[in-house]
C-alpha cells in the first residue's frame, strides 16, 4: 500500500465486561453444532479453502464464537488465491466497528464484507501478479448464515425436506445476462475465441485478458471492470438447521445443486464432502480442480420441527439495509421465507460501492477525529477524505458531501471499476 495510508483506524473501545453481558442477553435460542467436512482432488493446484472455527466477536468470549468456510479457485497460477485465504478475514474484519452485539454486528458484515473484497484485491494488484481468484466466503454464526462471492464457486444451502437453495450468483459471463451489460457498458469487450477461418468457440469472454468470469479478486491485466465487489447474501435458518455445501466449479461443471445436495444426504459431514467429490468425478472426470466443503448445522434437539414463519423486518433493520438489489440474484434466489425455512435478512449484488457502502450519518469518524478510508480503513484528514457519492449517478438521493469516504486510491480504483477513467492496465 502506498505511504499515504497514515495510521490504522482505532474504534472506540468498550469494556469485556460490558460486552459480555449483551451478548449473554442477545443470545435468546440455543445455538446449534456445528459439524464440518472438507475433500477434494488437486488437477492444476489452484484450489484453497479456509476452514476457522474458534473465531470470537469478543475476544476471550467464547460464547461470542463464530465459524468461516471458504474456497478460492485460482486462475493463472496460485498466487492470488493463496494471497486472498490469507489475507481476506483479516480485513472483513478489519471494517467492522468494534464494541458491537451481536445483532448489530451482523448487520455490520455485509458492508463490512464489501470493504473487504475490495481491499484485499487493491492489495494483491499492488503486487503486480496478473493472477485470480474466486471467492465464496461463508460465515455461520449461531443460526445466521453470511455468504459473499466472486466468480462461479458456489454455495447451496439443504434444507428439512430437501429443499435446495442456492445462497450465491454465478458471475460467468456465459450465463449472466446483466454482468455481461455491465462490463461492456464499463469499456470491456465480451465475446468468444476466435479460430481461423473466423469461426467463435468456447465461452463468453471478457477482452482484453479473455477471462469467462465478471467479478474475481486479482486479475490486473483483464481490466478493473472485472471486478472484486461480492453478491452478498444473509438469511436465518429455522431451528431445524441445515446444510451448506460449499464448493468450486469443478463440482457444479459436473453436478446441479440438487444433484449435489441428493448425493450426500444421510451422511455425516466428513463422508458427505467426499461423496460430492467422488460423484463429481464420476460424472465428468477429473478435468479441474474439484473441491468441497460440507457444513452441518445442527439444532441442540434433533427432533425440533421448523419455526413458524418469521416475522417482518423490524423498522430499524429495514433502515439499516436500506433496499434490495432487483438484479438477477434476486430473480435466481429461491425465496424460502416463504415457506418458513429460514429468514432473509439481507440481499444485495450490485457492483456499485455508492450503493454497497450506503449512507453514514455519523461521517465515519476515527477516534483521533479524523475521517476513515471506508475500503482501506486507514485515517483522512477531512480535507482528504472523498464522499463515496461524490459524482455518482447511482445515488441520486445522496449528498455528496455525506459519508463514506475513500481515500485517493480508492476513490481511484472505484472510478476504474464503474468504468469513469482507464484502468491503466497495459496487455501486451
Amino acid at each position: 500500500m502506498a505511504s499515504s495510508e497514515g495510521k490504522r483506524h482505532h474504534h472506540n473501545l468498550v469494556p469485556l465486561a460490558a460486552l459480555i453481558s449483551k451478548e449473554m442477553r442477545s443470545e435468546k435460542m440455543e445455538k446449534p453444532t456445528v459439524r464440518y467436512g472438507h475433500a477434494a482432488q488437486s488437477r492444476k493446484g489452484e484450489d484453497y479453502f479456509l476452514i476457522k472455527t474458534d473465531c470470537q466477536r469478543v475476544p476471550g468470549n467464547s460464547s461470542s464464537a463464530f465459524s468461516v468456510f471458504a474456497i478460492f479457485d485460482g486462475h493463472n497460477g496460485n498466487a492470488a488465491a493463496i494471497f486472498t485465504k490469507e489475507q481476506l478475514l483479516n480485513h472483513v474484519l478489519g471494517a467492522i466497528p468494534r464494541g458491537l452485539g451481536r445483532e448489530e454486528w451482523l448487520q455490520a458484515l455485509p458492508r463490512a464484507l464489501v470493504a473487504g473484497f475490495v481491499k484485499t484485491d487493491k492489495e494483491f494488484q499492488s503486487r503486480g501478479e496478473t493472477s485470480g481468484t474466486t471467492a465464496t466466503f461463508v460465515i455461520v454464526d449461531g443460526w445466521t448464515v453470511t455468504v459473499a462471492s466472486v466468480g462461479d464457486s458456489r454455495c447451496i444451502l439443504d434444507t428439512q425436506g430437501g429443499t435446495v437453495s442456492t445462497l450465491t450468483v454465478d458471475h460467468r459471463l456465459e450465463e449472466n445476462v446483466e454482468e455481461r451489460e455491465r462490463v461492456t457498458a464499463s469499456g470491456g469487450e465480451v465475446g468468444r475465441l476466435s479460430i481461423v477461418g473466423g469461426a467463435e468457440i468456447g465461452p463468453l469472454r471478457c477482452w482484453p485478458g479473455g477471462l469467462c468470469l465478471s467479478r474475481s479478486i486479482g486479475d490486473m491485466d483483464v481490466g478493473e471492470f472485472i471486478v472484486p465487489i461480492p453478491y452478498v447474501k444473509q438469511v436465518k435458518l429455522s431451528k431445524a438447521g441445515g446444510r451448506l455445501i460449499i464448493a468450486s466449479d469443478g463440482i457444479w461443471d459436473a453436478l446441479s445443486s440438487e444433484m449435489a445436495a441428493k448425493s450426500c444426504r444421510g451422511l455425516p459431514a466428513e463422508l458427505a464432502a467426499r461423496q460430492v467429490v467422488k460423484e463429481a468425478l464420476r460424472t465428468r472426470g477429473l478435468k479441474d480442480d474439484t473441491t468441497c466443503i460440507i457444513v452441518d448445522i445442527i439444532p441442540p434437539d434433533p427432533s425440533a420441527q421448523p419455526s413458524t414463519p418469521p416475522k417482518k423486518q423490524n423498522k430499524l433493520r429495514a433502515l439499516f439495509f436500506r433496499k434490495r438489489a432487483h438484479d438477477s440474484a434476486n430473480k435466481l434466489s429461491k425465496k424460502l421465507s416463504a415457506v418458513g425455512i429460514v429468514e432473509e435478512l439481507f440481499e444485495e449484488g450490485s457492483a456499485m460501492l455508492a450503493e454497497r457502502l450506503g449512507n453514514d450519518e455519523s461521517t465515519g469518524q476515527s477516534t483521533s477525529g479524523l475521517f476513515v478510508c471506508a475500503v482501506c480503513q486507514v485515517d483522512l484528514a477531512p480535507s482528504e477524505g472523498i464522499s463515496v457519492h461524490a459524482g455518482s449517478i447511482f445515488s441520486t438521493s445522496s449528498k455528496p458531501w455525506q459519508g463514506p469516504f475513500l481515500c485517493a486510491d480508492c476513490r481511484n480504483k472505484k472510478d476504474a471499476m464503474e468504468g469513469k477513467r482507464p484502468s491503466g492496465v497495459k496487455v501486451t
